[in-house]
């Protein structure tokens, strides 16, 4: 790679059904720059999120090659991708997935904790983190305690604790009302922009999409830039 963090290659992915094979991405090369912002849009069950997954060594491509920074991510062995995850990504879903019986607090730090940071360096990160995203105040507060924003919003502070080179957010918005999907929005592109991280976002949101630096459109199985 140049100076970009992440490369696909000819990627390709298909799943056995009954009438066969059905290829959800044929052929698919992305190239994204350090740093940059990326929106995928497209329509529902067109494969969007799993191609997130692939990026994310959640799924395996069938084929095709996937390098994020020194990691080959289509080959690497259940140690290598839990290295990969801690060390690299940064993840945000459609739903938080807090903890219920940690605070937000607890919540933001426990990714650095568990990666070997020092307990009181994490808290003081934690606490940066949660400021960034305008949660101070709701620290000491468990996840049944906080509104459905607040939570995704504790969702994306956690992602940024272990400092990832990139940052990939499936839908993070979707569970939302406009109001608080607003907020979400401009705190996540905010503080990836002052951390410089590079994010890789898949939405249905225009507001989202046109924030980007660039977009694509994920259509009959492959990337086509908007």
């Amino acid at each position: 790679m140049s100076d970009g963090v992440l490369e696909l290659r000819a990627v390709r992915k298909t799943f056995p059904a009954p009438g066969g094979d059905i290829t959800i991405l044929d052929g698919v090369d992305l190239s994204i720059p350090t740093s940059s912002k990326v929106a995928i849009v497209g329509e529902s069950g067109c494969g969007k999120s799993t191609l997130l997954n692939i990026i994310g060594g959640l799924e395996t491509a069938t084929s095709g090659s996937v390098r994020a920074g020194q990691f080959a991510v289509n080959e690497l062995d259940e140690e290598g991708l839990s290295r990969y995850r801690s060390d690299f990504l940064g993840l945000v879903f459609q739903f938080h997935y807090l903890l219920k019986d940690f605070t937000a607090l607890e919540n933001v730090m426990l990714p650095a904790f568990m990666a070997g940071m020092k307990k009181k360096e994490a808290m003081e990160r934690a606490r940066t983190l949660l400021a960034d995203v305008k949660l101070e105040h709701r620290a000491h507060h468990f996840p049944a305690q906080l509104s459905g924003g607040e939570r995704q919003r504790a969702a994306v502070a956690r992602a940024l604790i272990n400092n990832p080179a990139l940052v990939l957010a499936d839908e993070p918005t979707g569970n939302l009302d406009p109001a608080n999907a607003a907020v979400v929005r401009d705190i996540l592109f905010s503080v990836v922009s002052r951390y410089k991280n590079t994010l890789v976002i898949v939405t249905h949101d225009r507001d989202i999409a046109a924030l980007a630096d660039r977009c694509f459109k994920l259509e009959g199985a492959r990337l086509v830039a908007q």
